[in-house]
């Protein structure tokens, strides 16, 4: 038999001549030696595209790579032979989840039906735990489908490709029904296109979607990655330590801003932004305590999960895609991850932001740390299609320890930012001078929220008793619990991402209204279809004024719509977040109302970088457990709320435009873009130097509990109705023009 093989020397050859004379021997170690990464890879990529080659496509593979085409055929054949056993074992895992998945929901349609109807008189289940059984049921499923999406994207890994998983078992068929929300009044529009609720996606805060799931990646991108993170955490540790000329002053707001010239020479980046022109740099610097200790602050910002915990407002979803190298000796120290994010202002007329970023922790000398986020771009990263191109660069944080367990936090963003989009009008001076994204907020956001955390581990001592119970530390921590899960909701519902499973019905129309819907399956929200309106309009009132008034129970029927005129409504517990009397949690109960169960459960949060009141409705029983110190994790929360923001507009005219200019040269002379900057419209309004606010009104409202329901157009048409009605009452209380 005959080798048809490369050039000289290659392992198919016969040659009897060797100098050292064992050519024998020699040849057939040489059958088994290992194949180079080169070879390798041809081969992997043909594979692809053709697991069975024939003898010419083996013929040629053999001339190309120098391999003989038997060790060419046995490579084909054990690489097949591999495929099926992954295969094997992938489908394995995911029947063995479904399975169990199945057997689970199974029993939740049992005890459902179990507790539809009360057999000795016909009428509703009396006890209210089946509710809750339910619930938690739920909570199990959905704890079943994260796993099952684990073993998908383990499996997915091997494959190269996700595994198409069952389709779900939708246990009761209804009949599909058309859904109205009655006749307002006549005016609500009948007929009208509906939307067809099963073509939803089904949301699950537990799996919220990565746009794009990068392949396996390979040795060769990992040490990239590492090298770029190594790099970008030199630069950072040099922009902390560097004071002026690389930072100075912002001469209008006293701001710290990036000197871009310097700090080209100093990173030798000259030219790098000119290549586009549209591209804006925000770059900030804030520090300030914290109190939590540097290993815990670590900790948290290392674990996605923790990391969207901490910044509710700021981040709506966070996820590790790949753990690239681990820390030394089982901590977090070297740890470098992956990662994927989306950031938000609370308002719908600013897009989300979204970045693929690297992060990389290291602790420079005993209680200090540094964490650096850099952006990493993937080759085909055009297919997001995002509303912007948002770049990290090195940016992050050093955490250093001071005594009795406080840390010192000194913070930088630093972004490059090409909007496809213009920015809206009303969010110009706020997104153009980099404070929307910018590192105070991250800092104002970080010390609120380690401040209520320290809150829920000292005893009950601030908790007010105003006539209702008083929790045990077990129930205060559980209300609170409760009530962030509130908080993250409503945030999550005002940004309506993608990866939050979302469908925009209308986008701003023209009262500047934008509704979207999903079907919600999560464990603790109602089953059915939720329906999400949210607009922001601006106030000529500084935003302490507007926050002092959705704080004040006393003022809370001049705008709560759905408060029927209940005037007077009472605190029945009150449980502090904070040193600022504006961040806690509070039980509201309504008099004169029919709904003696119907409690409302809400939270007010306050720092110099916004406010929010979110409120939710919730029954007795409900927080009955909650208080008790229960798990509150499966009582269904659908809130709805306000944000408030300052509107950018804190200086007089002739310093704005001042600011406009000095931004340019701060962010590296993207004139297109503010050109018409910061006098907005608004800012003729308000003169000289006042300050207005921007108020966002978000409301979700459940049109149907019924999974295969249709959704027309007169519930829209509701949600939309119910916002403006808001906004008017709002402009009225406040004495502001309606217009």
């Amino acid at each position: 038999m005959e080798y048809h093989s490369g050039g000289s020397g290659s392992p198919g050859d016969h040659h009897h001549h060797h100098h050292d004379g064992s050519s024998e021997s020699q040849r057939r170690k040489k059958r088994y030696h290992r194949h180079t990464a080169n070879q390798i890879q041809r081969l992997e990529s043909m594979f692809k595209d053709c697991p069975h080659p024939d003898e010419k496509q083996r013929l040629q593979l053999s001339r190309e790579l120098a391999l003989a085409p038997r060790q060419i055929k046995f490579w084909f054949q054990n690489r097949r032979t591999q495929m099926k056993a992954q295969h094997e074992r992938a489908d394995n895992c995911t029947l063995r989840a479904e399975n169990d998945k199945i057997r689970c929901e199974n029993i939740a349609i049992r005890e459902a039906l179990k507790n539809v109807i009360c057999p000795s008189c016909g009428g509703p289940p009396i006890n209210d735990d089946c509710y809750f059984d339910e619930q938690k049921l739920r909570i199990e499923n959905a704890q079943l489908k994260e796993e099952l999406d684990r073993v998908s994207s383990i499996a997915a890994k091997y494959i190269g490709r996700p595994i198409s998983q069952l389709p779900p078992v939708s246990p009761i068929h209804m009949s599909s029904l058309d859904l109205s929300m009655g006749n307002f009044g006549g005016q609500g529009m009948v007929g009208g296109p509906s939307l067809d609720l099963d073509l939803l996606p089904g949301s699950s805060s537990n799996m919220p979607m990565v746009p794009y799931q990068p392949a396996c990646l390979s040795d060769l991108e990992r040490s990239h990655m590492s090298d770029l993170a190594t790099s970008a955490m030199d630069e950072l540790v040099r922009l902390l330590q560097a004071d002026d000329p690389l930072w100075m002053k912002s001469n209008t707001d006293g701001k710290v801003v990036l000197n871009l010239d310097a700090y080209d020479m100093m990173f030798d980046k000259t030219g790098n932004r000119l290549k586009n022109p549209n591209i804006r740099i925000e770059a900030s610097r804030d520090s300030g305590v914290v109190i939590m200790n540097s290993l815990t602050l670590v900790e948290m910002f290392m674990d996605p999960n923790k990391w969207m915990e901490l910044f509710p407002t700021i981040v709506t979803m966070a996820k590790t895609i790949e753990n690239i190298a681990p820390g030394m000796m089982g901590g977090h120290s070297g740890s470098l991850q992956l990662m994927y994010e989306e950031l938000q202002v609370l308002s719908p007329f600013v897009p989300i932001r979204e970045f693929y970023f690297l992060r990389h922790c290291q602790q420079i000398e005993q209680g200090l740390w540094a964490i650096v986020d850099v952006s990493y771009d993937f080759p085909n990263d055009n297919q997001f299609g995002s509303q912007f191109r948002c770049h990290h660069l090195p940016s992050g944080c050093f955490i250093r320890d001071m005594p009795n367990g406080y840390s010192k936090v000194t913070w930088i963003e630093h972004v490059e930012i090409e909007d496809k989009t213009p920015v809206h009008r009303l969010y110009k001076n706020v997104i153009y001078s980099g404070v929307a994204f910018g590192a105070e907020r991250w800092l104002t956001t970080l010390q609120r929220m380690c401040e209520r955390l320290a809150c829920l581990m000292v005893s009950a001592n601030s908790t007010r008793d105003l006539g209702g119970v008083i929790p045990s530390p077990e129930g205060k921590r559980s209300m609170m619990k409760l009530a962030q899960r509130m908080v993250t909701n409503f945030c999550a519902s005002i940004s309506a991402s993608a990866s939050h499973r979302w469908t925009t019905l209308s986008a701003s129309n023209e009262i500047g209204v934008r509704v979207t819907v999903r079907k919600s399956t999560d464990p603790g929200q109602p089953n059915g279809i939720v329906l999400s309106a949210a607009t922001t309009i601006w106030l000529p009132l500084p935003p302490q004024h507007v926050f002092n008034f959705f704080k004040d129970e006393r003022k809370r029927s001049q705008w709560d719509v759905l408060s029927h005129g209940n005037a007077v409504v009472q605190e029945v517990a009150h449980i502090a977040n904070g040193s600022h009397p504006g961040n806690c949690i509070s039980v509201l109960r309504a008099y004169n109302t029919s709904q003696n169960n119907m409690l409302i459960l809400q939270e007010s949060c306050v720092d110099s970088s916004g406010s929010l009141v979110v409120y939710c409705p919730v029954d007795l029983p409900a927080i009955n457990i909650a208080m008790s110190g229960e798990d509150p994790s499966y009582i269904p929360l659908l809130p709805s709320g306000f944000t408030i923001t300052s509107d950018g507009n804190q200086s007089d005219n002739t310093n704005n435009n001042n600011n406009n200019n000095n931004n340019n040269n701060i962010q590296g002379g993207s004139g297109s873009n503010n050109g018409d900057g910061a006098s907005t419209s608004s800012n003729t309004n308000m003169g000289n130097n006042s300050g207005g606010s921007l108020i966002t009104v978000a409301f979700q409202i459940m049109v149907s509990s019924l999974p295969s329901a249709k959704l027309n157009m007169e519930s829209v048409t509701t949600v939309n109705n119910l916002i403006s009605e808001t906004v008017q009452h709002i402009k009225a209380a406040l004495n502001c023009p309606s217009s």
